[in-house]
């Protein structure tokens, strides 16, 4: 029988119980395995959830859930500012415990109700900050009643924190990069008329969509946030067309066109030696920015390019990226063009719907006209000198 009293051996095998978050995989497969870990020392721990927060909009947008009811707040976003109690964790920088849940129950806000409607008992919300600047949430949740004890808040701040860094290390990873893509192409903005209020909409269009097709495609927001980060770069290959092409305000001639095209393979080729050198190459949500600089420009019908695919051969991200690209250039205004009101360019989606155009995603789109005003308010059309 072993010694109590003895000292460890000098050298002893141990095995890291959350060795699996250092391999290649996804935020939410990530938070799962943490889950699971954490949950073995506290069996009352029933779901972990990540709501993240757009600055520019002020949005919460739900993320990445670890367990419990799928439709109890996926899909969704509020501005913060509407989120009272979640505001004030903001305001004080401090983390909440909430022991009873019930005494939200006559909360009218819509995420209060949600909650409500997932049945759970109590719960942890913990704030994210990078660098001092709130980032989103982390949410503890539990279906039974006074279990966040002072005992057990030690791991869950601990843990908490994990998840934190976790969350920021993975989307800021992305943002860095991004920022890269976008300052090289902040380098061409005096010769290419797309502005940053156009990438800016184009992208919460893109949201837009893919929110609204969520349930038929069985999208969750990881997949979402990630159409939504990666949509302004669709046509990044513009970098390399020149300038009597690109800038060229009359129709261009077929030989003009030929290379006006070659910037779908321009900018697959950008994207995929930046993600590269950020060793990003291999991570699954990468394949969504290949994919929509490689085929927003194919049309359902197969008359696109660069490959002539069509209906469900185009991935869906390409699909809904298309629209929301095609939308808010009918409706901006260029030095060679008016802008078209809101009406005419609907009009025109639903004519180009099966031809051009996914019809499901128009539609998701056209549906949704008072969240359209909203964003045109908020990004407005730059004054062309």
């Amino acid at each position: 029988m072993a010694d109590p009293t003895s000292s460890p051996p000098a050298i002893a095998p141990h095995r890291d119980v959350l060795e699996e978050l250092n391999k290649s995989a996804p935020l939410s497969e990530k938070l799962r395995y943490t889950h699971s870990v954490l949950k073995q020392r506290h069996d009352f721990l029933d779901r972990i959830a990540v709501a993240v927060h757009d600055s520019q909009t002020d949005l919460l947008k739900t993320f990445i859930y670890s367990g419990g009811p799928d439709t109890m707040l996926s899909n969704y976003e509020c501005p913060l500012g509407q989120a009272g109690s979640l505001r004030e964790i903001v305001q004080t920088g401090q983390p909440r415990v909430v022991n009873d849940l019930s005494i939200f129950a006559a909360g009218r806000h819509e995420h209060t109700r949600r909650i409500a409607a997932g049945g759970f008992g109590s719960s942890y919300t913990m704030p994210m900050y990078l660098n001092g600047i709130f980032f989103g949430f982390v949410f503890f949740n539990s279906y039974r009643t006074g279990c966040f004890r002072p005992e057990v808040m030690h791991d869950l701040d601990l843990f908490g924190h994990l998840v934190s860094l976790m969350v920021i290390g993975g989307l800021t990873t992305f943002r860095t990069m991004l920022a890269t893509l976008r300052a090289a192409r902040n380098i061409t903005s005096s010769r290419d008329l797309e502005t940053g209020a156009h990438l800016d909409r184009m992208a919460h269009y893109a949201r837009l969509i893919a929110v609204a097709l969520a349930e038929s495609h069985r999208f969750d927001d990881e997949f979402i946030e990630h159409i939504f980060l990666f949509s302004p770069l669709h046509d990044i290959g513009k970098i390399g067309v020149p300038d009597h092409i690109l800038r060229k305000p009359s129709r261009l001639t077929p030989e003009e066109f030929e290379i006006m095209k070659s910037h779908v393979a321009k900018g697959r080729q950008i994207i995929d030696a930046i993600l590269q050198d950020f060793g990003l190459d291999s991570i699954r949500h990468a394949e969504i920015m290949r994919n929509i600089a490689s085929y927003h420009h194919e049309a359902v019908d197969g008359t696109g390019y660069p490959n002539g695919l069509s209906g469900a051969s185009i991935p869906i991200e390409a699909r809904i990226i298309a629209v929301a690209d095609i939308f808010d250039a009918l409706t901006s205004r260029r030095p060679y063009k008016s802008s078209w009101s809101n009406d005419e360019a609907l009009a025109m989606l639903r004519e180009l719907a099966g031809l051009k155009l996914d019809p499901e995603c128009v539609e998701a789109l056209i549906r949704n006209r008072a969240a359209i005003e909203t964003i045109q308010a908020q990004f407005k059309e730059e004054v062309f000198s």
